[in-house]
């Protein structure tokens, strides 16, 4: 009997692409790179990850001072510990042979109710737009005190997110009862194929994080072997999104999560059609982030398997430098926002939406032809 044969799909990440110039430029300034949830607008579309290094009060307030949204895990050391920066401290200092073990001994404590309420209020009194994430494990109880507490917006994420769960031991979480239940946007996530965006986007959700593995500090590619690149990933599940749109008449924006370090990633994001961007990485190395210059993957605590690990990622500028500038390198690593608009200028673009346009073609040289200098070829 003769076996079928199976044919691969090539895939693409940021260093495989390449934006092509427009006939037309606009001086950047005369672009509108608003991102839209529901009726939530932020000025700039970038969110910082739900990672203990990357987002606690301070920085969840300075994100929405700067026009973005920092996202608080709802289920890290801001909320099992009284005092998280001890606790932060710790993890800092540890040797890499310990780190893994002591960062799943620190996640053990038990998740205390009564700093879910204080953290979200404490963002909250700042008049700083609040979000929070929290596993699906945990959404139905967690979610409505935060709820409570005045949270803003509600990201539900896992590794891998789909709209059907199958187990013999519990009745999974209901993405449609939790939209209907709770009067704030739902963003949930991870994701990366076209069935599995469109099937969550039918649930009623407010906004899609896309993206499994890229990130800096997460190993869920080499422990389990799943993953999409990230330009490709994010262009089926827009093209999902747009196929919701055209039947339904609502649109889903498009988070790509994971990967992007520069301002030429960012910029190949929109365009592989993402509405914004969640940066962890990146904005660990600020001087605002609690992470002591280090960072760490959302599952490294795993008790059974961890798919993730600390980093160390040193801190480099502010967060307003890594945003606007002006910046001290020369690496595309800071103004990330002045990156965008020059993009989106040069390639004839002026809001998030058109950019979704803009013609890609696949570079596997984009970074190294004619670059021997600075690879040191030469």
């Amino acid at each position: 009997m003769e076996g079928i044969r199976r044919e691969l799909r090539r895939a693409y990440g940021f260093d495989e692409v390449a934006l092509v110039p427009g006939d037309v430029t606009v001086n950047p300034d005369q672009t509108n790179i608003d991102f839209n949830l529901l009726s939530l607008t932020f000025s700039i579309p970038i969110l910082a990850a739900a990672m203990d290094a990357v987002v606690d009060v301070p920085m969840a307030i300075a994100m929405s001072q700067w026009g973005g949204l920092g996202v608080l895990n709802l289920e890290g050391v801001q909320t099992r510990y009284p005092d998280p920066y001890q606790t932060l401290a710790e993890i800092a200092a540890a040797p890499d042979s310990q780190a893994t073990a002591l960062l799943q001994k620190i996640y053990a404590e038990p998740i205390k109710e009564q700093l879910i309420g204080e953290r979200i209020k404490a963002i909250k009194e700042q008049k700083a737009t609040c979000a929070i994430s929290i596993t699906p494990a945990n959404t139905k109880r967690w979610a409505p005190l935060a709820v409570e507490a005045g949270v803003d917006v509600v990201v539900v994420q896992s590794t891998v997110t789909t709209a059907r769960h199958i187990s013999k031991s519990y009745r999974g979480l209901s993405f449609s009862e939790l939209c209907r239940s709770i009067p704030v946007p739902v963003v949930v996530g991870n994701c990366v194929s076209y069935n599995a965006a469109l099937e969550l986007m039918e649930t009623g959700i407010a906004g899609l994080l896309v993206g499994v593995g890229p990130g800096a500090a997460c190993t869920t590619r080499e422990v389990l072997g799943i993953g999409v690149p990230q330009v490709t990933a994010t262009m089926d599940c827009a093209m999902a999104r747009d196929q919701y749109l055209k039947t339904t008449g609502r649109y889903v924006p498009i988070i790509t999560d994971g990967g992007i370090r520069t301002g030429g990633e960012l910029a190949k994001a929109i365009a592989a059609g993402a509405d914004a961007v969640m940066l962890g990485t990146p904005l660990a190395q600020a001087q605002e982030a609690p992470g002591r210059g280090y960072n760490w993957g959302m599952a490294n605590p795993h008790q059974a398997l961890p798919r993730g690990t600390r980093i160390k990622v040193g801190t480099k500028a502010t967060l307003k430098q890594i945003f606007f500038g002006p910046t001290t390198v020369t690496d595309g690593t800071q103004n990330l926002i002045g990156a965008l608009r020059t993009a989106m200028g040069v390639c004839g673009i002026t809001t998030i939406k058109e950019m979704h346009s803009v013609e890609m073609i696949i570079a596997p040289a984009i970074k190294s032809e004619g670059k021997a200098w600075q690879l040191g070829l030469s």
